[in-house]
């Protein structure tokens, strides 16, 4: 690609990024060994919402092969215990068993945050922090889960609960500071770390190949169309990936697999301008811009 060719890309990110009224950072990169790259404010340290949930699923596999978890393993999550939130396990008022595998397929596909939590406690912090040093994603820092998450912004919102700290977060007329947005003092990484990570994934180095493969079916099974997957509407094309969404915060990073050609690992995180909890023009632009990036890098 020539300068003045990723010069033009970037632009046209940009000006996608502004129609939509987000701040934004993407970063591309071809897979195939040499592959190009398309950039824009790619090493800004952006708070990670649920993509934390993509570094965990790692650690998870570098366990599953050190042997220090049983994928097969059952455990019981009771509804007291479980981290609240929309999807999966979380949505549900039973206590429900699952395999530690399976917890991590839908702490992924769903974005399940009772399943991540328990996969993290299994897993430990410490195990998380030591697979991003492992491979070098220097600018990632995982600071807990979803749970740690709401209490810090039950804490700073005065709420007495995490409903209605989240209805305050949705009120764009009530004005929430808190450390859960800030990326110095929660879970940040970088759209080039993320791309990073994505290509140690799908090269398996980031885990033996038997692991490798279950994490990208995993990501493959992800369930949300309208970000990344937006933007390739059409056949011949699979996308995985994983969303990120907190207040303003819209994320999604994955991998774009056009048939026979060598895939291409996209990262987009974006802070829009207001917190309403749909925003469809954000997650549109989401699928542009990776569009524009991947139609350059094809």
């Amino acid at each position: 690609m020539t300068p003045s060719t990723a010069a033009r890309v970037a632009t046209e990110v940009q000006e996608r990024f502004a129609s939509a009224g987000v701040r934004g950072c993407l970063h591309a990169r071809g897979l195939a060994e040499g592959g190009e790259e398309v950039r824009v404010d790619a090493d800004r340290p952006v708070v990670m919402a649920s993509v934390y949930k993509l570094p965990l699923l790692v650690a998870f596999a570098r366990a599953v092969d050190e042997r220090r978890l049983d994928p097969t393993a059952t455990v019981t999550l009771a509804p007291e215990d479980r981290t609240p939130g929309a999807t999966g396990i979380s949505a549900m008022v039973d206590p429900v068993t699952a395999s530690w595998r399976d917890l991590a397929r839908s702490m992924i596909a769903v974005s399940d945050n009772a399943a991540g939590d328990a996969v993290l406690d299994a897993v430990g912090l410490a195990g998380v922090r030591e697979t991003v040093a492992a491979l070098g994603l220097t600018s990632t820092r995982i600071d807990g889960g979803t749970r740690d998450v709401y209490r810090i912004l039950t804490d700073d919102t005065g709420a007495g609960d995490v409903a209605t700290a989240m209805e305050l977060l949705r009120d764009n007329d009530h004005l929430t500071h808190s450390r859960a947005f800030d990326p110095l003092l929660a879970s940040s990484t970088t759209a080039r770390d993320m791309t990073a990570l994505l290509a140690a994934v799908w090269a398996d180095r980031a885990s033996s190949a038997e692991q490798g493969a279950f994490m990208r079916s995993v990501l493959f099974q992800q369930i949300w169309p309208h970000r990344l997957s937006s933007g390739f509407p059409y056949g011949g094309v699979r996308v995985a990936g994983k969303t990120g969404t907190l207040g303003p915060l819209r994320h999604e990073v994955g991998v774009v697999h056009h048939r026979n050609e060598a895939p291409i690992a996209v990262a987009v995180l974006s802070e829009a301008a207001r917190a309403d909890p749909h925003q469809p023009r954000v997650d549109a632009a989401i699928g542009a811009v990776a569009a524009v990036a991947v139609a350059a890098l094809r």
